[in-house]
């Protein structure tokens, strides 16, 4: 990994193709009946004991509106006005994906999406990736531009943090993206968390280098209640080197 894992920077992307129906609709088709179930608490507790324990919590009013959020790193706070999202204000990213899977090559932040599943998921997805090499002839450093293509595969369970989304008044934000390119230009970052939006649990990411080698890989093992959301998992990384990090995740939910 040329990179370590970070909070969500969206940029804009050219969408090849992608289910025209909302997202509300897309999950309803893929999930049936699901119970709501809103997210407070997310612990991700690495293996490794240098590394931090990360939390990420969210917090509702009398209404089960979501009012802020944290990753402890960056936070936001959500301001609603008459059932609608009116503003967002802090430092942190609240369509934010990659952190919530700590996926290593950022494939929810900078994507480019080649192909969607029957239920609307993203399965294949560019990445770029910029860095810096040493030239020994010119005695510079020159940037480089990998690209990655990662595969991702999902289990037969709604995504834990749809509803939780949806309290935010983000699905509803998502919803109103128009994807269609020749109509008004919408914002890069809505119309980036749009395209890259799951409506199930993502199982794994492999991620394959120019040459179609395997340089990376995030697998993500459950434990699932009664309704079919996780309440704990093994989170492990393995980057191109082989070397593996791993994290026990809990998922604590709203009563």
């Amino acid at each position: 990994m040329k990179r370590p894992l970070c909070l969500l920077g969206l940029i804009s992307i050219l969408i090849t193709s992608c289910d025209s129906d909302s997202v509300s609709d897309a999950f309803d088709d893929a999930n049936g009946n699901t119970v709501k179930k809103l997210i407070e608490r997310v612990e991700f507790n690495p293996a490794q004991i240098e590394e931090e324990d990360q939390v990420f919590t969210v917090n509702y009013d009398a209404n089960d509106r979501v009012t802020s959020a944290s990753s402890g790193v960056g936070s936001v706070v959500l301001m609603h006005n008459n059932e609608e999202l009116s503003t967002i204000t802090g430092d942190g990213d609240p369509f934010s994906l990659s952190e919530l899977y700590q996926d290593p090559y950022e494939a929810f932040e900078t994507g480019d999406v080649l192909e969607y599943d029957a239920s609307g998921n993203p399965i294949s997805v560019s990445v770029l990736e910029d860095y810096y090499e040493y030239n020994q002839t010119t005695g510079e450093y020159e940037e480089i531009t990998e690209e990655y293509i990662g595969t991702i595969t999902y289990d037969a369970a709604p995504n834990p943090y749809f509803y939780t989304f949806e309290a935010a008044g983000l699905i509803k934000v998502l919803d109103k993206v128009q994807l269609n390119f020749s109509m008004m230009p919408q914002s890069p970052e809505i119309v980036q968390a749009r395209a890259l939006f799951p409506v199930n649990n993502i199982k794994s990411i492999t991620y394959k280098d120019e040459d179609g080698e395997v340089v990376g890989e995030l697998k993500i093992d459950y434990v699932y209640d009664a309704d079919n959301y996780p309440t704990s998992a093994t989170l492990t990384i393995i980057d191109e080197e082989d070397l593996e990090s791993e994290y026990v995740i809990t998922y604590n939910y709203k009563q």
